[in-house]
């Protein structure tokens, strides 16, 4: 392996560690927003999510490739007569916010965090021990 594929496992690290890093800041505020009725918008949260690529067709690190509202799951109706966003039937729309689901995204954003981290720490490493047998 050159240099260039030494380089290149650390640019991948760091591309991993961005992008779960975005990752984790979606799942947040997914999590703190889970009970809010009314945004600036109009209409409850939608659960933001984040889409991930490859930088190319080699191996090669990953890019946010959107950041964005999830439009596949609909809101939930809450029947809650005395809110004041309800409906005339008494209904409110709650966000799309499953929190079990999210907290699941959240370990898993988190794990993939700390797996790139390893790699760096492992590079450092092995960096370190070459230096100790240059000496």
């Amino acid at each position: 392996m050159g240099v260039e594929g030494i380089n290149g496992s650390v640019d991948i690290a760091v591309s991993g560690l961005r992008a779960q890093s975005r990752r984790l800041n979606a799942i947040s505020s997914n999590i703190a927003n889970a009970s809010t009725t009314r945004t600036a918008e109009g209409g409850p949260y939608r659960r933001r999510d984040v889409v991930l690529a490859t930088e190319g067709d080699e191996i090669s690190g990953v890019t946010v490739q959107h950041v964005g509202p999830d439009l596949s799951t609909d809101f939930k109706r809450v029947h809650m007569p005395g809110h004041p966003d309800a409906n005339e039937s008494g209904y409110v729309l709650m966000p799309n916010v499953s929190l079990p689901q999210e907290m699941m995204s959240l370990v898993v954003a988190s794990r993939a965090y700390q797996a790139n981290a390893a790699v760096l720490k492992r590079y450092q490493e092995m960096v370190n021990v070459t230096l100790e047998l240059l000496r």
